[in-house]
């Protein structure tokens, strides 16, 4: 974790969520491909497993999927930064999201707003697909876990699209598959 991040950096972490709110059409999570680019890669705050340590504390835990934001804002600059990245990817969407369904909700019925809702779909299909591979990637590349991971990934999927079983319930059987060393 970064402590004490200069000004300049908390206001570009608070920017770069911003920006990034008004592009996560499936959720905070279809940006994550993003936003490991920017903390991992271009910026160097975090390393792999701390994000991806930080998705899944996140997505285990109860609540909203958008929880990761702030718990990856937090490893980047403590409460300030957790802080800095949830009013940035909450404020734009959110107000964007309320001033369209006001919008939309009147006009529901006209072919436009009928073809922009279908035309989402595969946009937040691919978005969420490009978020399993930043999260996968590191499993994929670690040879001692290469094979298990990539197991797991496609049970997973494999269960995720022919049943209705909680999700909670297959991330605590990766998770202790994990703990056992099994994976």
């Amino acid at each position: 974790m970064t402590a004490g991040l200069p000004l300049a950096d908390l206001g570009q972490l608070f920017v770069h969520f911003l920006t990034l709110s008004l592009l996560s059409v499936g959720g905070a999570m279809s940006t994550a491909p993003e936003m490991h680019r920017y903390l991992v890669a271009e910026r160097g705050w975090l390393n792999d497993g701390e994000f991806t340590t930080a998705i899944a504390l996140a997505q285990a835990a109860p609540g909203p999927n958008v929880l990761f934001v702030p718990v990856l804002g937090f490893q980047v600059a403590g409460i300030v930064g957790a802080a800095a990245a949830l009013v940035g990817i909450l404020l734009p969407s959110t107000l964007l999201s309320l001033g369209v369904s006001r919008w939309g909700s009147k006009r529901r019925d006209t072919p436009f707003v009928r073809a922009f809702t279908a035309g989402l779909a595969p946009v937040t299909v691919g978005l969420m697909f490009s978020s399993a591979w930043v999260l996968a990637l590191p499993f994929v590349r670690e040879p001692d876990h290469r094979l298990g991971g990539v197991v797991l990934i496609v049970a997973t999927a494999a269960v995720m699209l022919r049943t209705r079983i909680a999700p909670i319930w297959l991330i605590g059987i990766g998770g202790a598959m994990g703990g056992l060393g099994w994976v």
